[in-house]
C-alpha cells in the first residue's frame, strides 16, 4: 500500500472520496463536495434531509457512482465539541476498513477532515500514516486466500487546502515506518508457539539489525550459565527447547557515548502455565505472551529507521514456561543473576523471573533509563480493562511523563501506584523474593513491585504491563490478534522522554 500527497483537487483521481463530517455540519462546504457530479450531490443532500445520515460517531454510508466502480463515503465524526486525537486515530481506522472491506483499491481523504486544535500538519499526517496501516493489517499467513485473494488498498491519498505537500510527506513517512514497524510486532506476536520459539525470536533479532543497520547479540544458554542467569535458565527447564537471550543495540553517530535507554521485553514464547498449568480457556492465545519482545524489536527496528538521535539497547529474554519432569516446581529456590534467590510460589508467575535477569544485566550498561514491556498479570487487565496499558514505577514524575506521551502517541498506560509499602507483599519465606505476593489483591502492582527488587540499581526505571492491550477488541478497528501494544509508546519515549 502507498499513502502519498499531491497537489490539492476537488476531484482527486481515486477510486473512493470520503467526505468525513461532524454532525449536523453543511456539507456542501466540503471541500470535495463541488467535486462530485451533480447527481452524487444531491443524493448525499437527500440523505441528510431525511435523516437517514447525520454524521453521528461511526456513522457510515457507501454510495456508487459512475461507470469505474467509483464510491463516495459519508462517515461521521459525532459532535464537534467532542473530537479529540483519540476520535481521529479511530476516525482513520474506521474509513480505512470501510475501503478495505468493500475491496477498493484507491481512496482519497482530506487532511483537515481529522484536524485537531494545535496540532501540526506533519505530526497530524503521521498520526494519520501510523493508523491506516494499523487498519489495513491483517494476519492470513497461515490462511487460505478467498476468491479473489485477500483485500488490498492499493493507494490512499491525503490532500489538503492548507497544507504543503512537503509538510504532509515528512509525517506521512514517519507514519510508515511507526505503522509497518508495530505491524511486524503483532506478525511476531501472531505466530504460533510451535513456529515462534525462542530461536525462532532471536534470529528475528538478528534479521531486523541486519536490515536496519543496528547490532544484535545473542546468547546461548552455555553462555547464560556463565553469567549466573539463574532465572531464565530455571524458568526455562521444561522445555525442550533452549532458552536465549538477544540484545540489540543502535546508536545515533552523534550519541554513541551517551547513556543508554534500555527496553527490555518479555520473551514467553508459550506459556503453559508450567505445573500451575493453565485453563485450557486461558491457554489458547499464550503464544502472545511475547508480545513484549515482539514490541521491543518493532521498537527497535523504527528507531534504527527513523535514525532518531539515542543510543537505544534493547533486551529480549526468551524461554518457553512448559510442563515436564525437569521442570522447575512451585517451591523450588532459583537464584537470579543479581545472588537474589526467587522463591517459586507458582509456575505461573514466570515472565517476571526472566525480567529479573534481564534488569540485572541491564546495569552493564550504566543507563540513563529502563524500561520493561510485557504481558504480566491478568490483574492489569481486571483493573483497567483492554484499553490501556499499566504503568508503575517508584518515580510517580515517570509514571506520570509516561502517561503524557502515551496520550500523545495513541498507545495508551495508566499510572498504578507502586509504593514501598507493596514490597513486603513480595518477601519470601525461605528465599530473598517470591514471585507472587501473599495476597490475592493487586496483582498488576505486585508483580511491579518484584521487578522493583532486581531494579534497585538502575537509575530510573518503569515498568509498563501490556496484557490488557495484547489483543484487539471491538471498537478498535484493528484485525483479530495482537495489536502490537508496546511498540509505538517505546518509540515515542525514545523521541520525548525528558530526564
Amino acid at each position: 500500500m502507498v499513502i502519498k500527497t499531491q497537489t490539492f483537487s476537488t476531484k482527486p483521481k481515486a477510486q473512493a472520496i470520503a467526505l468525513a463530517v461532524f454532525e449536523n455540519q453543511d456539507l456542501t462546504k466540503h471541500p470535495f463536495y463541488k467535486g462530485l457530479p451533480l447527481n452524487i450531490r444531491q443524493t448525499a443532500l437527500a440523505y441528510l434531509k431525511s435523516k437517514e445520515f447525520v454524521g453521528k460517531n461511526d456513522e457510515v454510508k457507501v454510495v456508487p457512482y459512475g461507470t469505474k466502480g467509483q464510491v463516495l463515503i459519508l462517515i461521521g465524526k459525532g459532535e464537534e465539541k467532542n473530537w479529540t486525537l483519540r476520535q481521529a486515530r479511530n476516525l482513520t481506522r474506521q474509513i480505512t476498513l470501510v475501503c478495505k472491506n468493500h475491496r477498493l483499491k484507491e481512496m482519497a481523504l482530506i487532511l483537515e477532515d481529522f484536524w485537531v486544535k494545535d496540532l501540526l500538519a506533519e505530526n497530524l499526517s503521521e498520526l494519520m500514516a501510523e493508523n491506516i496501516f494499523l487498519a489495513e493489517y491483517e494476519y492470513t499467513i497461515y490462511k487460505s486466500a478467498p476468491p479473489g485473494g485477500w483485500p488490498k488498498i492499493k493507494k490512499i491519498l491525503i490532500l489538503s487546502k492548507k497544507h504543503t505537500a512537503a509538510e504532509i510527506s515528512r509525517g506521512l513517512k514517519k507514519g510508515l515506518i511507526i505503522g509497518e514497524a508495530t505491524n511486524h510486532a503483532r506478525d511476531l506476536a501472531n505466530t504460533p508457539g510451535g513456529d515462534m520459539t525462542p530461536i525462532s525470536l532471536s534470529e528475528a533479532a538478528r534479521k531486523l539489525a541486519k536490515e536496519h543497520g543496528f547490532t544484535c547479540t545473542v546468547l546461548l544458554h552455555q553462555e547464560m550459565q556463565k553469567l549466573k542467569m539463574g532465572g531464565i535458565l530455571g524458568v526455562a527447564r521444561g522445555s525442550d527447547l533452549p532458552p536465549t537471550f538477544s540484545i540489540l543495540e543502535y546508536a545515533h553517530p552523534e550519541n554513541q557515548k551517551d547513556p543508554a535507554i534500555v527496553f527490555i521485553g518479555k520473551g514467553i514464547t508459550f506459556d503453559s502455565g508450567g505445573l500451575n498449568t493453565k485453563p485450557d480457556t486461558s491457554m489458547y492465545e499464550m503464544h502472545m505472551d511475547m508480545s513484549g519482545a515482539a514490541a521491543v524489536l518493532g521498537a527497535m527496528s523504527a528507531i534504527a529507521q527513523l535514525k532518531l538521535p539515542v543510543h537505544a539497547i534493547g533486551l529480549v529474554p526468551a524461554a518457553e514456561n512448559m510442563s515436564a519432569g525437569s521442570a522447575y516446581r512451585p517451591g523450588d529456590q532459583l537464584r537470579s543473576m543479581s545472588g537474589k534467590t526467587i522463591e517459586v510460589k507458582h509456575t505461573d508467575a514466570e515472565g517476571r523471573i526472566i525480567l529479573a535477569d534481564a534488569l540485572t544485566y541491564a546495569e552493564k550498561f550504566k543507563p540513563k533509563i529502563v524500561i520493561d514491556v510485557a504481558t504480566l498479570t491478568g490483574a492489569a487487565m481486571v483493573a483497567l480493562g483492554q484499553r490501556t496499558a499499566a504503568v508503575l514505577s517508584p518515580e510517580e514524575k515517570l509514571a506520570a511523563e509516561i502517561h503524557e506521551i502515551s496520550e500523545n502517541c495513541g498507545d495508551y498506560a495508566w499510572p498504578l501506584p507502586l509504593w514501598p509499602e507493596y514490597e513486603s507483599e513480595v518477601k519470601g519465606t525461605f528465599g530473598d523474593v517470591a514471585n507472587i505476593s501473599n495476597t490475592r489483591y493487586g496483582g498488576a502492582i505486585t508483580g511491579a513491585a518484584f521487578l522493583w527488587q532486581f531494579a534497585k540499581k538502575l537509575k530510573h526505571w518503569a515498568h509498563i504491563d501490556i496484557a490488557p492491550t495484547m489483543t484487539s477488541i471491538e471498537g478498535q478497528h484493528l484485525a483479530k490478534g495482537a495489536t502490537g501494544a508496546g511498540t509505538r509508546l517505546l518509540v515515542a519515549i525514545a523521541q520525548k522522554i525528558k530526564l
